[in-house]
């Protein structure tokens, strides 16, 4: 018997479970840092990179958005530009909803990359510049362990 009549919905593909560090070091290639000392934390619902001074403007008929960031610490200031993808009211870490600009950037871990949202906040005081939230984690086969950089070996903080 045909294969086809048999399994008339072709089987997905399973990626095998990438289990990662609540911890690691991380790239945001298109955006051009790398590797960014993240949390990957699933109590947040959104991914947030650290940026000051915040400016929107436009290229064209597309809204851009020009930040500073240094996503990791003791590293220099990096000023970026981006396409804007949307704003949203966002809760912060004390709670409180606030409006930030959310751009899109490719986000690699390991091996795997996809791309992910990633809103601006200053978060010179947090203990992480990035924070990799449970929306960018979803269908991608990753568990996140109580342990700290399962994937990359420590590096200097």
């Amino acid at each position: 018997m045909n294969q086809m009549a048999e399994h008339p919905h072709p089987q997905k593909t399973e990626r095998p479970l990438l289990i990662v560090g609540w911890m690691e070091y991380v790239d945001l290639p298109d955006l051009g840092l790398v590797d960014l000392k993240a949390k990957i934390d699933t109590g947040a619902r959104t991914s947030a990179l650290h940026a000051r001074d915040i400016d929107t403007f436009m290229k064209g008929d597309e809204e851009w958005v020009r930040f500073t960031t240094h996503a990791t610490h003791g590293e220099k200031d990096t000023r970026l530009e981006c396409p804007v993808s949307s704003k949203r009211s966002i809760k912060n870490t004390g709670g409180v909803p606030e409006e930030r600009i959310v751009i899109r950037a490719k986000f690699r871990i390991a091996k795997r990359s996809w791309t992910i949202d990633l809103s601006l906040a200053d978060r010179e005081n947090m203990a992480f510049g990035l924070i990799v939230g449970r929306t960018a984690l979803k269908n991608h086969s990753i568990a996140v362990h109580t342990r700290r950089a399962l994937l990359t070996q420590k590096r200097p903080d």
